[in-house]
């Protein structure tokens, strides 16, 4: 996954609130990454009400 690339969150394999929860099925763009707690790296994702989060990369699927 690239940074400008369009995602689509797919899954969220961990308990979030409900701002992220409601973002379950949404595109938004890859703007960056984010490196984890472990050895494993997020995206960094805005959406197109400017708002933006990380999720794990196997949460996402690269959109046309």
């Amino acid at each position: 996954m690239e940074i400008g690339q369009k995602v689509k969150v797919f899954r969220i394999r961990d308990r979030v609130n409900a701002d992220i929860a409601n973002k379950l099925g949404k595109i938004g763009t890859i703007t960056g990454y984010k490196m984890t707690d472990g050895s494993d790296v997020g995206a960094i994702v805005q959406f197109d009400d400017k708002t933006s989060s990380w999720f794990f990369v196997d949460e996402l699927k690269v959109t046309e």
